[in-house]
């Protein structure tokens, strides 16, 4: 009896897991079979492997061969385990030495004709093998540049099976194959925005950068027409570059959902899915794997939803838990993923189904009943969770046609967003948080930075006659400490708490 190990990975969400792969050869009636709680993609690699093995000159024995993925419990998916398995079966053979395979770990999917595909999930992958402490991986020669961001890892890219198995000490001859290259591109946040496109709203330019500096979340309403896309999409230009981990973790989770990842990006991610979306689109899901959603993929950028107004109910009031907690756990029957979902909601919507309630020199055609149950579309949990909620008029004649009005610049904006966060992560150096949206609420209103009753007064009254909640009362100090920060004070005052109490609903 002969029997080989080596070693691939199995991903939940954006954490993988080390599998062992054994293969052992009996001397029984003929067989192929892959044990260890596989789906059904992977256990059609049984086919795939025999065929990339006989046309890459390297035939299995013909006896009983068993392939075992350990831990049985962990349940695996996907055909990046095609390469694992292939080279554990050559090295139960003979072919391949067993001992090289052994401190290796295997990722990628082998065609019929042996040569190597890339497969979604590498740098998340390769991290999984750093920290087991592995320092050789194989991936796809497609995958190359993302598994090289991984620090530590020694990364050989193949493009063959024959490749591979002369790497491991395989008298076979390797030929010059084409590359298999991935379909799907990186998509990146637009660059080329820039805030000066915007004619005559200093009051929400004013509030984006607010938003931005503090990592706050945003409520534009208005008629069609304002710009509260244009301000949205503007978003991600001002925020601050990410940082070296956050990056990491961005790149990941495009990795995991099949696109190109060639560098670590910088610009915040910006997500803006349609309003026809649905729970699982938003929030992940998937019956066999789980897949990242919309707010997985805006993890440390923008989730924007244009007419929120016009998104199922269902779908607005799952925000509200990875809202407060920065992660989404989807459970299915078989499985549990957990993906992180930090991210900064920006809503959009009009004021009724027309678009012109309270527009002065329009008319609106909406019965009273359609525009109080408009409004209501966000619920009240939704948004007690949002930090400015800011009505944008449509611009006047005269702000559009003067050209020698000032306007704030994307380069302006982002120097003011940057020192200010500069001086909020200053602060907050001693604490696991670097945003105020971040800090929770008994640190400003019972810590050492705890502002005086004189200053909270205002605060405290509207707490008082109903018109802020807990939540909403610690949301608008944290608002009034970035606008601290923006002013370059060293804590707020009347001024900023009053401000922020404007900006959240017009309270005063």
């Amino acid at each position: 009896m002969s029997t080989a190990r080596t070693w691939a990975v199995a991903l939940s969400g954006v954490d993988g897991h080390l599998v062992e792969v054994e293969a052992d050869l009996s001397n029984q009636t003929p067989e192929f079979r892959i044990i260890g709680l596989p789906d059904k993609s992977l256990a059609e690699a049984v086919q795939r492997v025999h065929n990339a093995c006989k046309n890459a000159g390297l035939d299995l024995p013909r006896r009983r061969l068993t392939v075992n993925l350990s831990p049985a419990s962990l349940p695996k998916h996907g055909a990046g385990f095609d390469l694992g398995i292939a080279v554990a079966a050559l090295a139960a053979g003979g072919s391949i030495e067993p001992r090289s395979i052994a401190a290796t770990v295997h990722v990628g999917e082998l065609g019929l004709d042996g040569r190597i595909r890339p497969v979604p999930g590498v740098l998340p992958a390769v991290f999984a093998a750093a920290r087991a402490g592995f320092e050789r991986v194989i991936v796809p020669h497609a995958n190359e540049a993302e598994a090289r961001l991984v620090p530590g890892v020694h990364v050989r890219a193949a493009t063959s099976l024959a490749e591979v198995a002369v790497w491991h000490g395989a008298d076979v001859e390797a030929p010059e194959v084409e590359t298999v290259d991935m379909a799907s591109a990186s998509v990146n946040a637009p660059s080329d925005l820039d805030l000066s496109d915007v004619v005559g709203q200093e009051d929400a330019i004013e509030a984006l950068i607010v938003a931005a500096a503090g990592g706050h979340h945003l409520l534009l309403s208005g008629p069609p027409g304002a710009g509260k896309t244009m301000l949205a999409r503007r978003l991600p230009g001002i925020m601050p570059p990410l940082g070296d981990q956050e990056a990491l973790e961005v790149a990941s989770i495009l990795s995991l959902n099949g696109d190109r990842v060639v560098t670590l990006g910088r610009t915040p991610p910006l997500e803006a899915p349609h309003h026809s979306a649905s729970v699982a689109a938003l929030v992940g899901g998937g019956s066999r794997a789980a897949r990242p959603g919309a707010i997985v993929r805006a993890h440390c950028g923008v989730l924007f939803l244009d007419e929120a107004a016009e998104f199922s109910r269902a779908a607005l009031d799952a925000l509200r838990q990875p809202l407060e907690s920065g992660v989404i756990e989807v459970h299915r029957a078989g499985f549990t993923a957990r993906f992180p979902a930090r991210f900064q909601l920006l809503l959009a919507m009009n004021p009724c189904p027309c678009g012109n309630h309270g527009v002065r020199g329009a008319e609106c055609v909406c019965p009273p009943m359609a525009i109080r149950r408009y409004s209501t579309r966000l619920s009240g949990p939704l948004r007690d969770r949002i930090d400015i909620d800011l009505h944008v008029a449509r611009v006047a004649a005269s702000c559009a046609t003067d050209e020698r009005r000032a306007r704030t610049t994307t380069a302006r904006a982002r120097a003011r967003v940057l020192a200010a966060s500069e001086r909020a992560a200053e602060r907050w150096k001693s604490t696991p948080w670097r945003r105020n949206a971040d800090v929770p609420g008994t640190w400003l209103r019972q810590g050492a930075l705890r502002l005086s009753v004189a200053t909270r007064s205002p605060l405290d009254r509207a707490l008082e006659r109903g018109s802020l909640t807990l939540r909403g009362y610690d949301r608008v100090l944290r608002v009034a400490w970035t606008m601290a920060d923006l002013a370059d004070i060293d804590r707020p005052g009347a001024e900023e708490i009053g401000r922020a109490l404007l900006l959240r609903r017009g309270l005063s």
